[in-house]
């Protein structure tokens, strides 16, 4: 079982995907953060994100890269956020920037193989594509990743969930 969670920043996505975690019978619950730490603003987010987190019950893994070699039971649900972060990661960690497609199909393979492991999946993602503003190649090139990845990833979910001001609409 997939759960997609889309939205723009700031949307309340996170909470959403959490809350529907939270509202399961899992009794292991991973929260698959993905964000890596770079400079103190990084810092900042990353902590207000475990303080929210805080008594809901979740086992935290930082995983930045390689989603498809992270070790969960099999009867939970893992909480994977979020996608963008992921995107950025597996794009430019190497020596090589990897092509979108290379990114896309690596980072849809791993989430299919991440899947397997676990009973459900919820996984968050940014809507980064509505502010008009034009950005350089390697920008455009993560958008292009990022928007592939979501339309795989929303064909591969059982639920897709547009957060818009707090509220989840099903899709």
């Amino acid at each position: 079982m997939i759960t997609l969670v889309y939205g723009g920043s700031g949307s309340g996505k996170s909470a959403f995907a959490e809350d529907l975690v939270c509202k399961t019978n899992y009794q292991n619950r991973y929260y698959l953060a993905t964000m890596k730490s770079f400079d103190k603003e990084a810092d900042r987010r990353i902590e207000k994100h475990r303080k929210k987190r805080e008594g809901k019950g979740f086992i935290t893994i930082e995983q930045p890269t390689d989603i498809a070699n992270t070790i969960v039971d099999p009867d939970s649900i893992v909480l994977l956020e979020c996608m963008s972060n992921l995107v950025a990661n597996e794009m430019f960690a190497g020596e090589r920037k990897v092509s979108f497609t290379e990114c896309a199909d690596k980072i849809i393979d791993d989430v299919i193989a991440l899947s397997k492991k676990a009973t459900a999946l919820v996984i968050v993602t940014n809507n980064i594509f509505e502010d008009g503003v034009s950005y350089d190649e390697g920008t455009k090139e993560y958008m292009r990743a990022l928007g592939l990845i979501n339309e795989r990833l929303a064909k591969l979910s059982n639920e897709v969930y547009e957060v818009v001001v707090g509220i989840g609409i099903k899709l």
